[in-house]
């Protein structure tokens, strides 16, 4: 088991070696495999990729992020500016409904307002516009809303398991409530149990996935 002492170095070292981070204004402490992150970044995307970095350090338990973004001058931008420039994005993203987004922009911080079909694109919106230039912060507070009858959605989705050559649909029972899927049966693998998961979850609507499936052997 490693040390706090050894964890706080190598975090230290990955910062310093990947190229998207400057390390220079940022201090890490760590105690009990709890890290905390102090001090400043560029942007947004940097500040992101550092908290990516630290998780992937072997002996991390928990992160708090606690960096700010403080934008160098020439990459400021006004509210005005990045509210254009995100509508912009969303728009020529082929799969966002940005008809059904609603954009506000405070001191550089996005809140995304809105509703759309799929997780996928909740997560996606958000992205695109966390790495545009001046965004200090995203707030995503985009509901996914369904554009399908339940009964539409569970037989979609038992349809789906049934082209999937991997799966036995016949041993697998979809239950949709709201926009969660409960899945019970069994399965001969944790692989057929993953998958089943995976497909449930990209049904038009769906938000979460409660996986009762047992694995027989």
């Amino acid at each position: 088991m490693k040390s706090d002492a050894q964890i706080q170095q190598d975090i230290i070292d990955q910062l310093t070696w990947d190229p998207s981070i400057d390390a220079t204004h940022i201090a890490v402490a760590v105690r009990d495999g709890v890290v905390t992150l102090n001090g400043a970044v560029g942007t947004l995307t940097e500040k992101w990729e550092a908290e990516h970095v630290v998780k992937t350090i072997a002996g991390v338990r928990a992160v708090a992020d606690e960096l700010d973004v403080r934008l160098p001058a020439t990459n400021e931008r006004t509210d005005s500016d990045i509210a254009r420039a995100a509508a912009l994005a969303l728009e020529w993203h082929s799969v966002i409904p940005h008809k059904r987004i609603t954009i506000t922009v405070r001191e550089g911080w996005i809140t995304l307002e809105g509703a759309v079909s799929w997780p996928y694109q909740k997560t996606a919106a958000e992205e695109i516009v966390r790495n545009l230039m001046g965004v200090t912060g995203v707030t995503n507070q985009l509901v996914i809303e369904p554009l399908a009858e339940v009964h539409e959605v569970s037989n979609g989705i038992a349809a789906a398991f049934q082209r999937h050559a991997s799966l036995e649909a016949h041993k697998i029972h979809v239950d949709v409530r709201g926009t969660t899927v409960i899945l019970r049966g069994d399965v001969h693998s944790w692989f057929e149990r993953q998958e089943a998961e995976r497909v449930a979850l990209s049904a038009p609507g769906i938000t979460a996935v409660d996986n009762r499936i047992g694995v027989t052997r």
